[in-house]
């Protein structure tokens, strides 16, 4: 679920342009009422419709946040140009490249330091809105998450700007440590994913862009491989209980240094599959229970509450007191 802070964000490029909102909203099955509430929040495919709906409207598919329109269309030429690419890296780039020469604004540079992959984000302009580089980010991570049938777990965001009302939000949308007033607008993960094989067929991409851009609005689903596999046995069975390596191979009734291999090549091992799920279950029993920290962590399979903290603020910079407090002082449910 997307919640109606992300939606006030994209509806505001048509108020600052004088723009009747009210048609995008019908059309995206959102009514005024529900709009209002403090708390409400949309669904992936209704944001999709309404992000469709904006971008008609506007003329724009980055809805005026570049130096030059994103004219509609644009998203599916970047698809068919970079389908056929041999890897990650060579489809970013040419991603990088193809958005800089319709938006020229900002412009995104790929480089490898420290084996990470970071992107940052050129500007001459003054900062842009929060949302303005979030929706790059969206965008940007989408298509990389479909082009290698996996999602790519991010290790930093940095935004240009101050941090918007929802800055827990962006937190937990990233689930990676987010920060602001930067000097430039910043997306990094690891390196090594950047080898990983390009091999989506035409079909493939008329399906994918038939659906977006709701399919690139919510975490990306793991539809195929070892990792799914490891990925279900997991999502089966309490963290508490999770198997060491070994275990999980017997489980799935194959050697270990086979499971090792072939999860490298599908770009993930197993202790940053456990890792990202823990992520994931700790940021949505902290934002939409009560339930004491201590329990969340047990439950998660840290032996103690100093170990959960300690991995909290690896993934967010912050403490999980202050997740949950800045997250009820937004007074938004989580995605």
């Amino acid at each position: 679920m997307i919640t109606l802070g992300f939606v006030q964000e994209a509806l505001e490029p048509m108020r600052e342009r004088g723009l009747d909102v009210l048609p995008v909203l019908r059309m995206a099955g959102i009514t005024p009422s529900e709009l209002a509430r403090p708390q409400g929040y949309v669904t992936a495919d209704q944001y999709g419709a309404l992000w469709l709906g904006i971008a008609d409207a506007l003329r724009d598919e980055y809805f005026g946040f570049g130096a030059r329109a994103m004219r509609p269309g644009s998203f599916t030429m970047i698809g068919r140009a970079v389908r056929d690419s041999p890897d990650l890296e060579r489809a970013l780039r040419r991603t990088l490249r193809f958005l800089t020469l319709i938006i020229d604004e900002p412009r995104g540079v790929l480089t490898v330091e420290d084996g990470l992959a970071i992107i940052t984000l050129h500007e001459t302009s003054p900062a842009r809105s929060a949302f303005a580089y979030r929706a790059y980010w969206i965008v940007l991570h989408g298509l990389a998450c479909w082009l290698v049938g996996r999602r790519l777990p991010l290790r930093r965001v940095d935004f240009r700007g101050p941090e918007p009302q929802s800055g827990s939000d962006y937190r937990l949308f990233f689930g990676a440590p987010v920060t602001f007033d930067c000097a430039r607008s910043v997306l990094a993960f690891d390196a090594r994913f950047l080898r990983l094989p390009v091999n989506r067929t035409e079909a493939a991409l008329k399906e994918f862009l038939r659906r977006a851009p709701a399919n690139i609005l919510i975490r990306y689903r793991y539809d195929s491989g070892l990792n799914a596999d490891v990925r279900a046995r997991l999502n089966g069975m309490p963290p508490a209980l999770w198997p060491d390596f070994e275990g999980m191979a017997k489980i799935l009734r194959v050697p270990p240094s086979t499971l090792r291999r072939k999860l490298r090549r599908e770009g993930e091992g197993y202790a940053e599959i456990k890792d990202e799920l823990r992520r994931e279950l700790a940021f949505t029993a902290l934002a939409s229970t009560d339930r004491r920290i201590g329990d969340i962590a047990a439950d998660l399979g840290f032996a103690e509450p100093s170990a959960f903290h300690r991995a909290f603020r690896k993934w967010t910079e912050l403490t999980p007191d202050a997740y949950r407090r800045q997250k009820r002082a937004d007074g938004q449910p989580s995605f």
